[in-house]
Protein backbone atom coordinates (compact mmCIF):
# COMPACT_ATOMS: atom_id res chain seq x y z
CA UNK A 1 0.00 0.00 0.00
CA UNK A 2 1.34 3.23 -1.24
CA UNK A 3 0.98 6.71 1.22
CA UNK A 4 -1.35 8.93 0.39
CA UNK A 5 -0.68 12.02 -1.83
CA UNK A 6 0.03 15.01 0.29
CA UNK A 7 -0.21 17.40 -2.64
CA UNK A 8 2.66 19.92 -3.35
CA UNK A 9 2.78 21.56 0.29
CA UNK A 10 6.20 21.19 1.48
CA UNK A 11 5.79 22.99 4.79
CA UNK A 12 4.05 21.10 7.63
CA UNK A 13 0.29 21.20 8.50
CA UNK A 14 0.45 18.91 11.83
CA UNK A 15 1.07 19.08 15.36
CA UNK A 16 0.70 16.13 17.69
CA UNK A 17 -0.53 16.60 21.23
CA UNK A 18 -0.47 13.94 24.04
CA UNK A 19 -0.47 13.26 28.14
CA UNK A 20 -1.60 11.00 29.93
CA UNK A 21 -4.63 10.84 32.73
CA UNK A 22 -4.18 12.96 35.66
CA UNK A 23 -4.62 12.50 39.07
CA UNK A 24 -4.67 15.29 41.00
CA UNK A 25 -4.71 16.71 45.23
CA UNK A 26 -4.17 16.03 48.53
CA UNK A 27 -4.17 12.28 49.46
CA UNK A 28 -4.55 11.05 45.28
CA UNK A 29 -1.96 8.82 46.03
CA UNK A 30 -3.73 6.60 48.28
CA UNK A 31 -6.08 5.88 45.29
CA UNK A 32 -3.58 4.11 43.13
CA UNK A 33 -4.91 0.62 43.99
CA UNK A 34 -8.32 1.35 42.51
CA UNK A 35 -6.74 2.86 39.93
CA UNK A 36 -4.31 -0.34 39.08
CA UNK A 37 -7.36 -2.38 39.96
CA UNK A 38 -9.05 -0.89 36.47
CA UNK A 39 -5.97 -2.45 34.24
CA UNK A 40 -7.09 -6.03 36.22
CA UNK A 41 -3.43 -6.17 37.20
CA UNK A 42 -2.37 -8.85 39.95
CA UNK A 43 1.45 -8.11 40.34
CA UNK A 44 3.21 -4.73 40.05
CA UNK A 45 6.38 -3.88 40.72
CA UNK A 46 7.13 -0.29 42.60
CA UNK A 47 10.39 1.29 41.87
CA UNK A 48 11.81 3.98 43.87
CA UNK A 49 15.25 5.55 45.22
CA UNK A 50 16.28 4.64 48.66
CA UNK A 51 15.22 8.31 50.06
CA UNK A 52 11.74 8.10 49.10
CA UNK A 53 12.01 4.19 50.13
CA UNK A 54 12.92 5.28 53.69
CA UNK A 55 9.97 8.21 53.73
CA UNK A 56 7.36 5.66 53.71
CA UNK A 57 5.76 6.18 50.30
CA UNK A 58 6.70 3.03 48.54
CA UNK A 59 4.60 0.99 51.43
CA UNK A 60 1.60 3.41 51.38
CA UNK A 61 0.91 2.20 47.44
CA UNK A 62 2.43 -1.32 48.48
CA UNK A 63 -0.95 -1.03 51.12
CA UNK A 64 -2.87 0.51 48.67
CA UNK A 65 -2.50 -2.29 46.13
CA UNK A 66 -2.73 -4.58 49.05
CA UNK A 67 -6.44 -3.40 49.05
CA UNK A 68 -7.55 -4.39 46.00
CA UNK A 69 -5.97 -7.68 45.82
CA UNK A 70 -3.01 -6.91 43.66
CA UNK A 71 0.72 -7.90 45.01
CA UNK A 72 3.45 -5.81 44.73
CA UNK A 73 7.48 -5.36 45.85
CA UNK A 74 9.52 -2.57 46.12
CA UNK A 75 12.73 -2.30 44.18
CA UNK A 76 14.58 1.43 45.95
CA UNK A 77 17.48 1.21 44.03
CA UNK A 78 16.72 3.78 41.44
CA UNK A 79 20.00 6.04 40.97
CA UNK A 80 19.81 9.69 41.16
CA UNK A 81 20.87 10.89 37.72
CA UNK A 82 19.98 7.36 36.07
CA UNK A 83 22.83 6.00 33.98
CA UNK A 84 22.66 3.51 31.37
CA UNK A 85 24.40 1.02 34.53
CA UNK A 86 21.44 1.98 36.77
CA UNK A 87 19.07 1.59 34.16
CA UNK A 88 20.34 -1.72 32.98
CA UNK A 89 20.20 -3.34 36.64
CA UNK A 90 17.09 -2.09 37.07
CA UNK A 91 15.65 -3.76 34.31
CA UNK A 92 17.60 -7.09 35.16
CA UNK A 93 15.86 -7.34 38.71
CA UNK A 94 12.76 -6.56 36.68
CA UNK A 95 13.68 -9.43 34.55
CA UNK A 96 14.84 -12.02 37.17
CA UNK A 97 11.59 -10.99 39.92
CA UNK A 98 8.81 -11.17 37.36
CA UNK A 99 6.48 -11.37 35.82
CA UNK A 100 4.84 -7.99 36.51
CA UNK A 101 1.75 -6.63 35.03
CA UNK A 102 2.46 -3.48 35.77
CA UNK A 103 4.71 -0.57 37.20
CA UNK A 104 4.49 2.34 39.76
CA UNK A 105 7.23 4.80 39.60
CA UNK A 106 7.27 7.10 42.67
CA UNK A 107 9.73 9.57 43.02
CA UNK A 108 11.39 12.23 40.74
CA UNK A 109 12.18 12.27 37.32
CA UNK A 110 14.66 9.71 38.08
CA UNK A 111 12.06 6.84 39.16
CA UNK A 112 9.57 7.68 36.43
CA UNK A 113 12.61 7.61 33.99
CA UNK A 114 13.88 4.69 35.10
CA UNK A 115 10.61 2.80 35.02
CA UNK A 116 10.22 3.93 31.70
CA UNK A 117 12.96 2.06 30.60
CA UNK A 118 12.35 -1.34 32.90
CA UNK A 119 8.66 -0.77 31.34
CA UNK A 120 9.93 -0.85 27.81
CA UNK A 121 12.56 -3.59 28.52
CA UNK A 122 10.84 -5.87 30.17
CA UNK A 123 7.87 -5.53 27.52
CA UNK A 124 9.74 -5.35 24.61
CA UNK A 125 13.30 -6.85 24.59
CA UNK A 126 16.66 -5.88 23.79
CA UNK A 127 19.23 -3.84 25.39
CA UNK A 128 19.09 0.20 26.46
CA UNK A 129 21.78 0.64 23.52
CA UNK A 130 18.49 -0.48 20.74
CA UNK A 131 16.36 2.16 21.70
CA UNK A 132 18.31 4.78 22.74
CA UNK A 133 18.04 8.05 20.86
CA UNK A 134 20.06 8.34 17.73
CA UNK A 135 22.95 9.02 16.96
CA UNK A 136 24.33 7.67 20.48
CA UNK A 137 22.20 4.48 19.83
CA UNK A 138 19.61 3.13 17.26
CA UNK A 139 16.47 4.52 17.92
CA UNK A 140 14.59 1.66 18.05
CA UNK A 141 10.81 2.50 18.39
CA UNK A 142 8.50 0.24 20.92
CA UNK A 143 6.61 -2.76 19.08
CA UNK A 144 3.68 -2.56 20.89
CA UNK A 145 2.15 -1.59 23.47
CA UNK A 146 3.92 -0.94 26.78
CA UNK A 147 2.18 -2.28 30.67
CA UNK A 148 0.34 0.33 32.44
CA UNK A 149 2.78 2.51 33.96
CA UNK A 150 1.64 4.85 36.92
CA UNK A 151 3.63 7.91 37.58
CA UNK A 152 3.89 9.35 41.16
CA UNK A 153 6.15 12.48 41.34
CA UNK A 154 7.68 13.41 44.75
CA UNK A 155 9.71 16.50 43.34
CA UNK A 156 8.22 19.33 41.26
CA UNK A 157 10.61 19.80 37.97
CA UNK A 158 11.21 17.17 34.92
CA UNK A 159 7.32 16.64 34.46
CA UNK A 160 8.32 13.16 33.59
CA UNK A 161 4.63 12.36 34.34
CA UNK A 162 3.58 14.18 31.58
CA UNK A 163 6.29 12.71 28.76
CA UNK A 164 6.77 10.19 26.79
CA UNK A 165 10.62 10.26 26.91
CA UNK A 166 13.46 9.44 29.52
CA UNK A 167 16.62 10.66 30.00
CA UNK A 168 20.04 8.91 30.76
CA UNK A 169 23.91 9.65 31.46
CA UNK A 170 25.82 7.37 29.17
CA UNK A 171 28.80 6.49 31.11
CA UNK A 172 31.48 5.47 28.30
CA UNK A 173 30.17 8.72 26.23
CA UNK A 174 30.11 10.64 29.28
CA UNK A 175 26.74 12.27 27.64
CA UNK A 176 23.30 12.33 28.12
CA UNK A 177 20.90 11.15 25.98
CA UNK A 178 17.35 9.73 25.83
CA UNK A 179 14.65 7.76 24.69
CA UNK A 180 11.97 9.08 22.96
CA UNK A 181 8.75 7.86 21.96
CA UNK A 182 4.79 8.03 22.68
CA UNK A 183 4.31 4.71 24.28
CA UNK A 184 6.45 5.64 27.30
CA UNK A 185 4.10 7.92 28.51
CA UNK A 186 2.91 7.16 31.47
CA UNK A 187 -0.80 5.26 32.00
CA UNK A 188 -1.41 7.56 34.67
CA UNK A 189 0.29 10.52 36.33
CA UNK A 190 -0.80 10.60 39.95
CA UNK A 191 0.29 13.87 41.54
CA UNK A 192 -0.22 14.51 45.44
CA UNK A 193 1.64 17.47 46.20
CA UNK A 194 1.76 16.62 50.23
CA UNK A 195 4.33 14.11 48.86
CA UNK A 196 6.74 17.33 48.09
CA UNK A 197 6.47 19.37 51.52
CA UNK A 198 9.82 17.64 52.51
CA UNK A 199 11.80 18.20 49.62
CA UNK A 200 15.20 20.34 50.50
CA UNK A 201 15.45 23.84 49.49
CA UNK A 202 18.13 23.02 47.00
CA UNK A 203 16.47 20.41 45.88
CA UNK A 204 13.55 22.42 45.00
CA UNK A 205 15.26 25.26 43.53
CA UNK A 206 16.83 22.70 40.83
CA UNK A 207 13.91 20.97 40.14
CA UNK A 208 11.89 24.19 39.91
CA UNK A 209 14.70 25.54 37.27
CA UNK A 210 13.56 22.54 35.35
CA UNK A 211 10.12 23.62 35.20
CA UNK A 212 11.27 27.23 33.95
CA UNK A 213 13.42 25.80 31.46
CA UNK A 214 10.72 23.61 30.15
CA UNK A 215 8.19 26.11 29.95
CA UNK A 216 10.46 28.92 28.27
CA UNK A 217 12.26 26.52 25.71
CA UNK A 218 8.64 24.60 24.89
CA UNK A 219 7.88 28.48 24.36
CA UNK A 220 10.17 29.60 21.93
CA UNK A 221 10.80 26.34 20.44
CA UNK A 222 10.91 26.25 17.13
CA UNK A 223 7.02 26.83 15.26
CA UNK A 224 5.80 23.56 14.02
CA UNK A 225 5.24 24.85 10.72
CA UNK A 226 8.24 25.95 10.01
CA UNK A 227 9.50 22.37 9.88
CA UNK A 228 9.51 20.52 6.24
CA UNK A 229 6.47 17.64 5.46
CA UNK A 230 6.51 14.68 7.48
CA UNK A 231 4.93 11.35 6.33
CA UNK A 232 2.90 9.71 9.50
CA UNK A 233 5.63 7.44 9.91
CA UNK A 234 8.56 9.89 10.36
CA UNK A 235 6.19 12.09 13.26
CA UNK A 236 8.63 11.93 16.00
CA UNK A 237 7.26 13.86 19.85
CA UNK A 238 8.95 17.00 19.66
CA UNK A 239 6.70 18.62 17.23
CA UNK A 240 7.68 22.17 17.72
CA UNK A 241 5.97 25.05 19.38
CA UNK A 242 2.42 25.23 19.08
CA UNK A 243 -0.85 26.20 19.77
CA UNK A 244 -1.79 23.81 22.59
CA UNK A 245 1.80 23.41 23.96
CA UNK A 246 1.64 26.92 24.71
CA UNK A 247 -1.25 27.49 26.68
CA UNK A 248 0.04 24.94 29.23
CA UNK A 249 3.60 26.62 29.30
CA UNK A 250 1.81 30.60 29.77
CA UNK A 251 -0.39 28.76 32.72
CA UNK A 252 2.94 26.90 33.93
CA UNK A 253 5.30 30.50 33.94
CA UNK A 254 1.80 32.12 35.72
CA UNK A 255 2.13 29.53 38.25
CA UNK A 256 5.96 29.79 39.04
CA UNK A 257 5.76 33.37 38.99
CA UNK A 258 3.41 33.31 41.74
CA UNK A 259 4.95 30.24 43.63
CA UNK A 260 8.05 29.30 43.15
CA UNK A 261 10.10 31.56 45.53
CA UNK A 262 8.12 30.53 48.30
CA UNK A 263 8.23 27.01 47.59
CA UNK A 264 12.27 26.86 47.64
CA UNK A 265 12.22 29.50 51.03
CA UNK A 266 8.93 28.62 53.04
CA UNK A 267 8.85 24.87 51.61
CA UNK A 268 5.97 23.99 54.32
CA UNK A 269 3.63 26.35 52.22
CA UNK A 270 1.15 23.73 50.46
CA UNK A 271 -0.41 26.15 48.41
CA UNK A 272 3.32 27.11 46.81
CA UNK A 273 4.27 23.60 46.80
CA UNK A 274 0.66 22.74 44.87
CA UNK A 275 1.49 25.08 42.56
CA UNK A 276 4.01 24.18 42.04
CA UNK A 277 3.80 20.23 41.30
CA UNK A 278 0.80 22.10 38.65
CA UNK A 279 3.20 23.94 37.16
CA UNK A 280 5.57 20.72 36.39
CA UNK A 281 2.62 18.72 35.12
CA UNK A 282 1.69 21.77 33.03
CA UNK A 283 5.06 22.47 31.52
CA UNK A 284 5.63 18.75 30.67
CA UNK A 285 2.45 18.84 29.08
CA UNK A 286 4.21 21.95 27.14
CA UNK A 287 7.50 20.17 26.24
CA UNK A 288 6.45 17.00 26.22
CA UNK A 289 5.13 17.66 22.94
CA UNK A 290 6.25 20.77 21.70
CA UNK A 291 10.24 20.14 22.66
CA UNK A 292 13.33 22.01 24.72
CA UNK A 293 16.35 23.05 22.60
CA UNK A 294 19.83 24.92 23.56
CA UNK A 295 19.82 25.02 27.31
CA UNK A 296 19.09 21.25 27.55
CA UNK A 297 20.85 20.12 25.11
CA UNK A 298 24.12 21.92 26.59
CA UNK A 299 23.17 20.81 30.02
CA UNK A 300 23.39 17.14 29.04
CA UNK A 301 27.71 17.51 28.71
CA UNK A 302 27.87 19.85 31.69
CA UNK A 303 26.37 16.79 33.38
CA UNK A 304 27.85 14.05 32.03
CA UNK A 305 30.82 15.83 32.43
CA UNK A 306 31.17 16.23 36.23
CA UNK A 307 34.16 17.04 37.91
CA UNK A 308 34.18 17.35 41.20
CA UNK A 309 31.19 19.45 42.41
CA UNK A 310 28.61 17.73 45.07
CA UNK A 311 25.35 20.45 45.31
CA UNK A 312 24.05 20.75 48.40
CA UNK A 313 21.13 18.61 49.41
CA UNK A 314 21.87 15.98 47.33
CA UNK A 315 23.83 12.77 47.88
CA UNK A 316 27.31 13.70 48.64
CA UNK A 317 28.66 9.88 47.61
CA UNK A 318 29.31 10.80 43.94
CA UNK A 319 29.98 14.31 41.90
CA UNK A 320 26.61 15.50 40.22
CA UNK A 321 25.05 18.34 38.39
CA UNK A 322 21.36 17.89 38.89
CA UNK A 323 19.49 18.42 35.54
CA UNK A 324 17.73 21.62 37.01
CA UNK A 325 21.07 22.93 37.52
CA UNK A 326 22.41 21.70 34.42
CA UNK A 327 19.88 23.22 32.07
CA UNK A 328 19.55 26.83 33.80
CA UNK A 329 23.16 27.72 33.99
CA UNK A 330 23.54 28.70 30.01
CA UNK A 331 19.44 29.38 29.77
CA UNK A 332 20.24 33.00 29.85
CA UNK A 333 22.88 33.37 27.46
CA UNK A 334 20.88 30.90 24.94
CA UNK A 335 18.05 33.02 25.26
CA UNK A 336 20.09 36.08 24.28
CA UNK A 337 20.91 34.15 21.21
CA UNK A 338 17.79 33.19 20.20
CA UNK A 339 15.78 36.43 21.03
CA UNK A 340 15.61 37.36 17.36
CA UNK A 341 13.96 34.03 16.27
CA UNK A 342 10.91 35.71 17.89
CA UNK A 343 11.30 38.77 19.85
CA UNK A 344 7.49 39.16 20.94
CA UNK A 345 7.41 35.45 22.39
CA UNK A 346 10.81 36.48 24.80
CA UNK A 347 8.49 39.56 26.03
CA UNK A 348 5.51 37.61 26.52
CA UNK A 349 7.41 34.87 28.64
CA UNK A 350 9.33 36.98 31.26
CA UNK A 351 6.22 39.06 31.71
CA UNK A 352 4.46 35.58 32.54
CA UNK A 353 7.59 34.90 34.29
CA UNK A 354 7.92 38.21 36.59
CA UNK A 355 4.83 40.31 35.83
CA UNK A 356 6.20 43.03 38.46
CA UNK A 357 9.65 43.76 36.57
CA UNK A 358 9.97 46.50 34.80
CA UNK A 359 10.64 47.10 31.38
CA UNK A 360 14.27 47.53 30.36
CA UNK A 361 16.04 49.88 27.40
CA UNK A 362 17.31 46.38 25.61
CA UNK A 363 14.41 44.09 25.19
CA UNK A 364 16.87 41.27 24.20
CA UNK A 365 18.22 41.35 28.06
CA UNK A 366 14.74 41.52 29.65
CA UNK A 367 14.45 37.08 29.49
CA UNK A 368 17.93 36.91 30.59
CA UNK A 369 17.47 39.63 33.60
CA UNK A 370 14.45 37.76 34.89
CA UNK A 371 16.28 34.64 34.68
CA UNK A 372 19.76 35.89 36.52
CA UNK A 373 17.08 37.18 39.14
CA UNK A 374 15.61 34.31 39.80
CA UNK A 375 17.99 31.98 40.04
CA UNK A 376 20.41 34.08 42.45
CA UNK A 377 17.26 34.81 44.99
CA UNK A 378 16.88 30.80 44.88
CA UNK A 379 20.39 29.87 44.89
CA UNK A 380 21.52 28.57 41.83
CA UNK A 381 25.00 28.69 41.21
CA UNK A 382 26.44 31.23 39.00
CA UNK A 383 27.19 30.07 35.70
CA UNK A 384 29.07 27.08 34.33
CA UNK A 385 32.41 27.87 36.15
CA UNK A 386 30.46 27.92 39.75
CA UNK A 387 30.22 23.83 39.18
CA UNK A 388 33.94 23.53 37.91
CA UNK A 389 33.89 24.04 34.37
CA UNK A 390 36.73 26.98 33.32
CA UNK A 391 37.15 28.34 29.70
CA UNK A 392 39.74 25.45 28.43
CA UNK A 393 36.45 23.01 28.97
CA UNK A 394 34.59 24.29 26.52
CA UNK A 395 36.24 22.83 23.45
CA UNK A 396 35.16 18.93 25.15
CA UNK A 397 31.73 20.35 26.03
CA UNK A 398 30.86 21.95 22.59
CA UNK A 399 30.72 18.28 20.89
CA UNK A 400 28.18 16.84 23.66
CA UNK A 401 25.70 19.39 22.74
CA UNK A 402 25.68 18.69 19.05
CA UNK A 403 24.95 15.54 19.57
CA UNK A 404 21.76 16.21 20.75
CA UNK A 405 20.23 16.40 17.13
CA UNK A 406 16.87 15.43 18.74
CA UNK A 407 17.29 18.99 20.93
CA UNK A 408 19.05 21.10 18.59
CA UNK A 409 16.62 20.36 15.46
CA UNK A 410 13.37 22.37 17.53
CA UNK A 411 16.00 25.59 18.39
CA UNK A 412 14.45 28.42 16.93
CA UNK A 413 17.88 29.37 15.15
CA UNK A 414 20.29 27.31 13.48
CA UNK A 415 23.09 26.20 16.19
CA UNK A 416 26.34 26.09 14.78
CA UNK A 417 29.31 24.26 16.76
CA UNK A 418 30.99 27.91 17.12
CA UNK A 419 27.50 28.99 18.43
CA UNK A 420 27.67 27.13 21.42
CA UNK A 421 31.00 27.73 22.13
CA UNK A 422 30.28 31.26 22.18
CA UNK A 423 27.28 30.48 24.59
CA UNK A 424 28.99 28.48 26.70
CA UNK A 425 31.58 31.12 26.89
CA UNK A 426 28.74 33.60 28.06
CA UNK A 427 27.71 31.64 30.52
CA UNK A 428 30.79 31.07 33.11
CA UNK A 429 29.17 33.57 35.01
CA UNK A 430 25.86 34.54 34.78
CA UNK A 431 26.04 37.40 37.33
Amino acid sequence: MTAPETGARTEETIFTWGAPPLKFGPGAVDEIGFEMSQYGVGRVLILTDANVHAAGIPQRIADSLGRYGIGSEIFDGVHVEPTDDSMEKAAGYAREQGPWDGFVAVGGGSSIDTAKAVNLLVTDGGELSDYLNKPIGAGRPPSGQLRPLVAVPTTAGTGSESTAMCVLDVLSMKVKTGISHWRLRPTLAVVDPLLSLSVPPEVSASAGMDIVCHALESYTARWYQTFDRKQPEERVTYCGANPISDLWCERALTLLASSFRTAVHRGEDVAARSDMMLAATFAGMGFGNSGVHIPHANAYPIAGMVKDYRPPGYPQDEPMVPHGISVSLTAPEAFRFCFESAPDRHLRAAALLAPDRDRLDDPREQLPTVLVELMRDIGIPNGIGAVGYTEADIPGLVPGTMKQQRLLATAPRPVTEEDIAGILAGSLQNW
